[in-house]
């Protein structure tokens, strides 16, 4: 039991530069390349998350030190943050960061599209707006502008 024990001890300095830094580092590079923003959002969003992890932990480091848990629920937390079944850096951007980040309007402020269409975006999730602003790239505001019109006399129908 005196190996697996020592392993279970220090669990977090054998998995966690793996899981907290080389794993994510060959994610962002590999979201950098890929012509998805999406994956930008999730790696981006994990390297903010994880900063303020680190600045926490410098700032309260002689206060964790009095609980041996810290490490293994930053394991964890970080765990839950990177793997793609999870995806925990993309769920708090959106659930957490990005009504804030509407909120002060440098998100939207800038839209290039009418106020009524950045309207409409802004009530579609990331994936649903991503897939509509690539459609309003290629074939135009007029385009999306008759599937609104389209959309809105079908839901009048019913």
């Amino acid at each position: 039991m005196g190996v697996l024990g020592t392993m279970a001890r220090h669990l977090d300095t054998i998995v966690g530069p793996g899981v907290l830094l080389l794993y994510p580092l060959y994610a962002s590079m590999r979201a950098i390349e890929s012509p998805s923003t999406l994956d930008d959002q999730q790696w981006l969003t994990y390297w903010i998350l994880y900063s303020f992890i680190t600045l926490f932990e410098l700032s309260c480091y002689k206060i964790l030190a009095w609980f041996p848990v810290w490490a293994y629920l930053k394991l964890v937390f970080c765990l839950w943050l990177v793997l793609p079944m999870f995806n925990g850096a993309a769920y708090i951007y959106e659930n957490y960061v990005r009504q804030y980040v509407k909120n002060i309007g440098s998100y939207y402020g800038n839209s290039k599209y009418p106020h009524q269409q950045t309207k409409v975006l802004q009530m579609m999730t990331l994936d649903a707006r991503k897939a509509v602003e690539r459609y309003i790239d290629t074939y135009g505001p007029d385009a999306f502008e008759r599937i609104i019109k389209a959309a809105d006399k079908e839901a009048r129908r019913h």
